[in-house]
């Protein structure tokens, strides 16, 4: 054999070792429509922008609309698992349909990455790790700034699913042991057009404070009903709300609101020794770039978090398997959880065996609304 002919026949090996492996297919679950839309919209638009190779492979994108339904979720899970063979789930858009999506993620062994904060089943939580923040820290939070200012009762009113009943779970452990009264407990659904009943029976207690638990637009509903019956108190929200679209709809009744965000929102506001701000103006130059000046969406950023994580974690998934298959989900399930101190947007993340929420304090900026957008509390 020539010289000419061994090295031709060595790059043919060389390229059929390289085709060999798998295109890299990741499914992604969310919201563009439905209640939760002002959330998923942008992480759509995020799915977009993300890296089409990663780790010298091919990555594909499979992105399905679950309306906000849970059901509509599940069936989109069983369809990208069986029928697209996917690697990784990314999704969902809110605690419901994360929930709905772990239940077929878990049986088949294929880690999910959720853009919602909700508590896994234990026997289902190896599978799935967050990228939003931790109701108990954004909750501490909350409750240090009331003590911090001299709330003695507080009100709440949140979703009459997970998000609403995980919230009061963590502020009903919290506030007690800070010497701060629940006196009103009341929920609401996120297609409601009136919470007036409920709003009544808050007026009715006097609070020093009401904490609206909600996400998105539908959560502007009771502060618009609590000022214009002239509640004088001070009025929390969470971190469900950070969106444009949630400023747009309340307008001027949300003006001194206090709440807890993700480093992404106020970027500019931060220090430079901030670890999130560098990715955080790296995302939102790009975001803004494609979808308008002051674009930036907090749940954008959720799902461009968990492209770093996967950007992190498949180089050392590929290592130990080929990607469609069972030995690669489970290697980049194993990847995952070893990832240690990676600044992102909404903080820095560590997993570990025991933790799938990966984020701390640094997670946290508290902000209140002026004139119409976010501003960090000093």
């Amino acid at each position: 054999m020539s010289k000419l002919s061994r090295s031709l026949l060595a790059l043919f090996l060389a390229a059929a070792a390289t085709s060999a492996l798998a295109d890299i297919t990741v499914g992604v679950i969310l919201s563009a429509t439905g209640p939760a839309a002002s959330l998923g919209i942008p992480e759509k638009n995020t799915v977009t922008l993300m890296p089409t190779t990663i780790g010298g492979q091919k990555v594909n994108y499979i992105v399905l609309d679950d309306a906000t339904d849970p059901t509509a979720a599940s069936k989109n899970a069983r369809k990208l698992v069986s029928e697209d063979k996917v690697d990784v789930i990314i999704g969902a858009t809110t605690t419901p349909t994360s929930t709905a999506v772990l239940e077929v993620a878990a049986e088949t062994k294929t880690p999910q990455i959720a853009m919602a904060p909700f508590a896994p089943a234990a026997d289902k939580a190896a599978w799935v790790f967050q990228t939003p923040q931790d109701f108990s820290i954004m909750a501490g939070a909350i409750v240090g700034h009331m003590v911090a200012n001299g709330v003695k009762t507080v009100a709440f009113i949140g979703y009459s699913d997970g998000y609403g009943e995980l919230w009061l779970r963590v502020m009903n452990g919290i506030t007690g042991a800070k010497g701060i009264t629940m006196v009103a407990t009341e929920r609401f659904n996120r297609t409601d057009t009136s919470v007036t009943g409920q709003i009544l029976k808050i007026l009715s207690t006097n609070p020093d404070a009401v904490l609206v638990v909600g996400s998105g637009t539908p959560a502007a509903l009771p502060q618009v009903t609590l000022v214009e019956r002239g509640y004088k108190g001070r009025i929390y929200q969470t971190h469900g709300v950070a969106n444009k679209d949630f400023l747009r709809v309340g307008g001027k009744n949300l003006e001194g609101t206090v709440l807890p965000i993700g480093p992404i929102l106020v970027a500019e506001q931060l220090p430079d020794s901030n670890a999130s701000k560098k990715v955080a103006l790296n995302y939102i130059k790009l975001y803004e770039a494609a979808y308008g000046a002051d674009s930036r969406n907090s749940f954008g950023a959720h799902a461009w978090d968990a492209g770093l994580l996967l950007q992190q974690a498949i180089p050392e998934a590929l290592k130990k398997a080929k990607p469609g298959t069972h030995e690669f989900r489970a290697a980049l399930r194993d990847a995952l959880e070893n990832v240690k101190e990676m600044p992102a947007n909404h903080g820095v993340f560590s997993y570990s065996a025991s933790d799938h929420k990966g984020l701390d304090s640094r997670a946290v900026v508290m902000v209140h609304i002026e004139n119409g957008t976010w501003k960090v509390l000093r």
